[in-house]
Order: C-alpha cells, then structure tokens, then sequence
C-alpha cells in the first residue's frame, strides 16, 4: 500500500530549489526529506510525505485527521516499527 504520511517541518536547509530539504516530525519521528515539490512550505507548516519527498502542503486539522485514519486503521504502529527496524540495520 503507498501511503503519504503527514508531518511538521521542524527547520529547511537548502536555498536551491532542487535541493532544499526539512526535518519533518511524524509523531516522535523525525526524518530529513526533500522539499522540492513544495517550494511554499515554511517552518511548522504540515506536509504529506511518501518515501522522502515532501508532496503538498496540508492544513493542522486534515494532518490530525490522517494521523487519526492511520491509528483506526493499526497503520500508524507499522511505521514507527518498520522505522525502528530501519534505524537498527543502519
């Protein structure tokens, strides 16, 4: 299943368009992703991401919606497990 997950943008990097990234927290997650399809976004702006790209800009209400569709649906604990798991084999 892709998914795009919501998440906040802690701090950007990168003044070339192409190149700029963001640590973006997902829950208690915090993982650096490209924001270059997303050129508006600024610090605490809400983004939906898929594998490391930053896709749109969404307002806080429809980021906690998602957040509450993935608990319901038991995808939110795959993540974070399938991150922990990808922090161990690095």
């Amino acid at each position: 299943m892709c998914l795009a997950v919501p998440g906040r943008i802690l701090d950007i990097e990168g003044d070339d368009p192409l190149l700029r990234s963001g640590r973006v927290r997902f829950g208690g997650i915090v993982k650096t992703v490209n924001l270059s399809c997303v050129p508006e976004a600024r610090v605490d702006d809400f983004v939906l991401v898929h594998v490391g790209m930053a896709l749109s800009r969404i307002d806080e209400e429809e980021a906690r919606q998602v957040f509450r569709y993935l608990e319901q649906m038991g995808d939110l604990d795959e993540l974070v497990t399938a991150h922990i798991n990808s922090e161990e084999g690095a």
